[in-house]
């Protein structure tokens, strides 16, 4: 009888109502307790946005999904352009961010990671801890930056055949009708593989379901991101573990595929490790996986070597190659197709290719030839200043306990407290960039030209420095689409061959209709939601 009106009370005070308005109360107070434990930025400090207090927050909460951009374009033109700092509004789930004028860069970037994290900044911005499936990515970058730059040169050439392959089977051989393709969907066809072949080897990344797993999972991170920018971090514990289960289905996916490799890969450097005979003339093929075995059993970490730890230490590395790559190279196309025809720029590049090429001996890319594609060069690096896909992407954590002073304006910032670099309103700056709106294909390189064709008693050598640094990997203060500073991507290298190879077979192989008006991106928060549905057509060269 007891438990009977215990259950009854129970049931008159568990009405629907009250559950809803509990679930409201909860969420209401974990927004409130989140608000008070991100950190205070001193009020010298001026602001765009919404304003302050409960309801401005609340306004800038709402507001960052689709204003913003607008904000820090507002930002730049108040105070950038004045060399102030200034902050702007951030989503829920993080604190607002101090934008610092680019005339502080060097201050920024010169912080030690102990006191200005990157890490712990990226980290945040995309909930790495709980979309990489709570594994650091300091070990497969760490391993990325030793190795890669050693091996490129030695990898081109297989890059090469899956650069074609990959093409030749997206884009059709067909020399007589034309093709109609889903350019983002065409762009999924490349880059994967083309990128898996240096992560995890020839035979791994033409495993279709392989890369779909990955392709799927890059999606879902991004996906993910802008949902857990909605919540505050309080909730994060709660709400991310449901948010993320396809993140583990997908991963589960992929490792059931690769993980016979790693442990084979295992099996066979340990036998070569150990001397045995069977194994004098092996090599193992280079690429990411193996560099994390060699570095791993380098640094004696014997739980690094867990083939399930090596199988998601990859998705980091998968999701910025695959995502960052895709949107670059749709990007590039779209412009280039959207050009003004009296540029005949197709033809202009289609040109260089074709010169540069012939002097390859071998019939592969060198890494000499590769470098010798000055106007190819230029374009990928003009559409990469033009058509940016983030508003920033060099974003710091503050770690110090005490925080940070800025000597220069007086203000100090609390530990926890986020600085950015304005990418987007430094890209647009007609005093660094003549007609910054415009594509100019040739803005980089026609310097060059320019200054090749001088007599050479007219050269000044620090003019012939300031060119060298106008190719598309190496950064700066006024470039930034692959970050400044030490903690510049270092995949950038590998990034500039690959699309240099895609775009010079396409250009060489393929006859691509130009579009009359490039379609526009739609922003959400500091990120944009790239024109999927752009078609372009196609048809293979008569050779």
């Amino acid at each position: 009888m007891t438990a009977s009106l215990s259950l009854l009370l129970l049931e008159s005070l568990l009405t629907p109502g009250r559950i809803a308005i509990a679930i409201l109360v909860f969420t209401v107070s974990s927004f409130v307790v989140d608000f008070t434990w991100k950190p205070r930025y001193p009020s010298s400090l001026p602001r765009v946005g919404f304003g302050g207090g409960a309801i401005g927050t609340f306004k800038n909460w709402i507001g960052y999904v689709t204003h913003f951009n607008a904000w820090v374009e507002e930002g730049y033109e108040k105070y950038t352009k004045n060399d102030r700092a200034y902050v702007v509004p951030s989503a829920p789930s993080r604190p607002q961010e101090v934008v610092v004028p680019r005339s502080q860069t060097s201050w920024l970037l010169e912080f030690p990671d102990r006191d200005v994290s990157t890490s712990e900044a990226h980290d945040d911005v995309m909930h790495g801890h709980w979309n990489f499936l709570k594994t650091d990515d300091h070990f497969p970058v760490s391993t990325l930056h030793k190795h890669l730059a050693r091996n490129l040169v030695g990898l081109l050439p297989g890059i090469q055949d899956d650069v074609h392959a990959s093409i030749d089977a997206t884009f059709g051989t067909d020399t007589e009708n034309w093709k109609t393709l889903n350019l983002w969907e065409a762009w999924l066809g490349i880059v994967p593989r083309v990128t898996n072949r240096v992560l995890v080897g020839e035979e791994t990344c033409r495993n279709k379901a392989f890369t779909d797993s990955h392709v799927a999972l890059a999606d879902t991170i991004v996906r993910n991101s802008f949902i857990l920018n909605m919540f505050p971090k309080i909730l994060h514990p709660v709400v991310a573990p449901f948010v993320v289960t396809p993140n583990w289905w997908h991963w589960r996916k992929s490792f059931a595929i690769i993980r016979p490799l790693i442990e084979q890969r295992q099996h066979d450097m340990a036998r070569k490790a150990a001397g045995d005979p069977a194994f004098d003339a092996w090599e193992p093929e280079e690429c990411l996986i193996t560099w994390m075995i060699r570095q791993a059993q380098a640094d004696g970490c014997a739980d690094t070597l867990e083939p399930a730890v090596i199988s998601k230490s990859l998705i980091p590395i998968e999701f910025a190659a695959i995502h960052t790559t895709v949107i670059t190279g749709h990007n590039l196309l779209l412009d280039l197709l959207s050009a003004d025809p009296k540029q005949h720029i197709v033809d202009i590049l289609r040109e260089e290719a074709d010169q540069v090429f012939a002097g390859e001996k071998t019939g592969y890319w060198t890494k000499t030839g590769l470098s010798h594609l000055h106007r190819v060069d230029s374009a990928i690096r003009e559409s990469m200043r033009l058509s940016h896909f983030a508003t920033a992407l060099t974003h710091r954590k503050v770690v110090a306990k005490n925080g940070i002073t800025n000597a220069k304006e007086g203000w100090h910032v609390p530990y926890g407290s986020y600085l950015m670099l304005d990418l987007a309103g430094t890209h647009h700056d007609p005093d660094i960039y003549p007609d910054p709106n415009k594509f100019d294909p040739l803005r980089f390189s026609r310097v060059r030209e320019e200054f090749e064709a001088r007599p050479q008693d007219k050269k000044d050598p620090e003019e012939a420095m300031r060119i060298k640094r106008l190719g598309m990997v190496t950064t700066s203060e006024t470039y930034l689409p692959f970050s400044h500073g030490r903690h510049a991507c270092p995949g950038r290298f590998f990034v500039a061959h690959e699309l240099k190879m895609i775009l010079a077979y396409l250009l060489r192989n393929y006859e691509i209709k130009p579009i009359a008006e490039r379609p526009k991106p739609i922003w959400i928060g500091q990120t944009i939601v790239p024109p999927i549905q752009a078609t372009i057509e196609v048809r293979r060269r008569k050779t």
